[in-house]
Protein backbone atom coordinates (compact mmCIF):
# COMPACT_ATOMS: atom_id res chain seq x y z
CA UNK A 1 0.00 0.00 0.00
CA UNK A 2 1.52 3.33 -0.51
CA UNK A 3 1.19 5.90 2.19
CA UNK A 4 -1.13 7.75 0.34
CA UNK A 5 -3.45 4.80 0.49
CA UNK A 6 -3.16 4.40 3.89
CA UNK A 7 -3.37 8.02 4.60
CA UNK A 8 -6.95 7.75 3.01
CA UNK A 9 -8.30 4.34 5.21
CA UNK A 10 -7.41 5.93 8.17
CA UNK A 11 -9.48 9.44 7.16
CA UNK A 12 -11.86 7.12 6.38
CA UNK A 13 -12.19 5.33 9.34
CA UNK A 14 -12.07 8.27 11.62
CA UNK A 15 -14.88 10.09 9.20
CA UNK A 16 -16.83 7.26 9.62
CA UNK A 17 -16.57 7.06 13.58
CA UNK A 18 -17.08 10.49 13.91
CA UNK A 19 -20.26 10.19 11.72
CA UNK A 20 -21.38 7.29 13.97
CA UNK A 21 -21.74 5.32 11.29
CA UNK A 22 -21.39 1.33 11.89
CA UNK A 23 -21.58 -0.03 8.14
CA UNK A 24 -19.13 2.28 6.87
CA UNK A 25 -16.91 1.97 9.90
CA UNK A 26 -16.87 -1.59 9.70
CA UNK A 27 -16.00 -2.09 5.74
CA UNK A 28 -12.90 -0.34 6.39
CA UNK A 29 -11.71 -3.83 8.25
CA UNK A 30 -10.98 -7.02 6.38
CA UNK A 31 -13.08 -10.28 7.51
CA UNK A 32 -10.55 -11.50 10.12
CA UNK A 33 -10.03 -8.21 11.63
CA UNK A 34 -9.15 -7.75 15.45
CA UNK A 35 -9.19 -4.73 17.07
CA UNK A 36 -7.76 -3.95 20.80
CA UNK A 37 -9.71 -0.89 22.04
CA UNK A 38 -8.27 0.11 24.53
CA UNK A 39 -5.16 -2.26 24.82
CA UNK A 40 -5.55 -4.26 28.28
CA UNK A 41 -8.92 -5.39 27.47
CA UNK A 42 -9.57 -8.66 25.26
CA UNK A 43 -9.30 -8.43 21.45
CA UNK A 44 -12.66 -8.07 19.99
CA UNK A 45 -13.61 -9.71 16.14
CA UNK A 46 -14.39 -6.72 14.35
CA UNK A 47 -16.44 -8.29 11.95
CA UNK A 48 -18.30 -10.49 14.63
CA UNK A 49 -20.12 -8.21 16.61
CA UNK A 50 -18.24 -5.13 16.89
CA UNK A 51 -20.65 -2.82 15.54
CA UNK A 52 -21.85 -2.31 18.98
CA UNK A 53 -18.84 0.10 19.48
CA UNK A 54 -20.77 2.32 17.47
CA UNK A 55 -24.10 1.76 18.98
CA UNK A 56 -22.46 2.48 21.99
CA UNK A 57 -21.07 5.40 21.07
CA UNK A 58 -24.60 6.42 19.69
CA UNK A 59 -26.07 5.85 22.80
CA UNK A 60 -24.24 8.05 24.68
CA UNK A 61 -22.77 10.88 22.19
CA UNK A 62 -25.04 13.38 19.94
CA UNK A 63 -22.01 14.78 17.69
CA UNK A 64 -18.21 13.90 17.68
CA UNK A 65 -15.88 14.98 16.02
CA UNK A 66 -12.76 13.64 15.15
CA UNK A 67 -8.58 14.81 14.45
CA UNK A 68 -5.64 12.59 13.48
CA UNK A 69 -3.21 15.02 14.82
CA UNK A 70 -0.41 13.19 13.36
CA UNK A 71 -0.13 10.10 11.15
CA UNK A 72 3.36 7.92 10.72
CA UNK A 73 3.39 5.75 8.21
CA UNK A 74 6.09 2.43 8.22
CA UNK A 75 4.95 -0.17 5.78
CA UNK A 76 2.03 -1.87 5.78
CA UNK A 77 1.82 -0.11 9.71
CA UNK A 78 0.79 3.37 10.76
CA UNK A 79 0.45 5.06 14.05
CA UNK A 80 -2.00 7.82 14.22
CA UNK A 81 -2.07 10.46 17.24
CA UNK A 82 -5.85 11.47 17.50
CA UNK A 83 -8.42 13.65 19.56
CA UNK A 84 -11.58 13.30 19.44
CA UNK A 85 -14.11 15.69 21.01
CA UNK A 86 -17.82 14.46 21.59
CA UNK A 87 -20.86 16.54 22.66
CA UNK A 88 -22.93 14.00 24.89
CA UNK A 89 -26.72 13.15 24.83
CA UNK A 90 -26.60 15.39 28.24
CA UNK A 91 -24.76 18.02 26.46
CA UNK A 92 -21.50 17.71 28.71
CA UNK A 93 -18.44 18.26 26.33
CA UNK A 94 -15.81 15.69 27.02
CA UNK A 95 -12.41 15.25 24.78
CA UNK A 96 -10.39 12.17 24.61
CA UNK A 97 -6.98 11.62 23.31
CA UNK A 98 -4.54 8.95 22.27
CA UNK A 99 -2.73 6.57 19.87
CA UNK A 100 -4.10 3.91 17.64
CA UNK A 101 -1.32 1.70 15.55
CA UNK A 102 -2.88 0.12 12.51
CA UNK A 103 -1.53 -2.57 10.49
CA UNK A 104 -3.07 -3.16 7.19
CA UNK A 105 -3.65 -5.99 4.82
CA UNK A 106 -2.16 -6.50 1.09
CA UNK A 107 -6.14 -5.88 -0.18
CA UNK A 108 -5.79 -2.02 1.60
CA UNK A 109 -7.92 -3.35 4.55
CA UNK A 110 -7.56 -2.97 8.86
CA UNK A 111 -6.32 -5.77 9.47
CA UNK A 112 -5.08 -4.88 13.26
CA UNK A 113 -6.07 -1.77 16.03
CA UNK A 114 -4.15 -1.32 18.62
CA UNK A 115 -5.84 1.60 20.83
CA UNK A 116 -3.61 3.21 23.33
CA UNK A 117 -5.74 5.51 25.32
CA UNK A 118 -7.54 5.81 28.57
CA UNK A 119 -11.81 5.05 29.06
CA UNK A 120 -11.62 5.95 32.42
CA UNK A 121 -11.02 9.23 31.53
CA UNK A 122 -13.63 9.73 29.13
CA UNK A 123 -16.00 8.66 31.64
CA UNK A 124 -15.28 10.77 34.24
CA UNK A 125 -15.62 13.63 31.57
CA UNK A 126 -19.39 12.46 31.36
CA UNK A 127 -20.09 12.32 35.30
CA UNK A 128 -18.31 15.59 35.90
Amino acid sequence: MSPEAIEEVIATYYANMAAMNPQGWVENFAEDAVSHDPVGEPPAKVHEGFREFIGQLQAVFSSLEATTEHIFIAGHEAAVKWKIQGISKTNKTVIFEGITVFEFNDSGKIKTTRAYWDPAAMVAQLRS
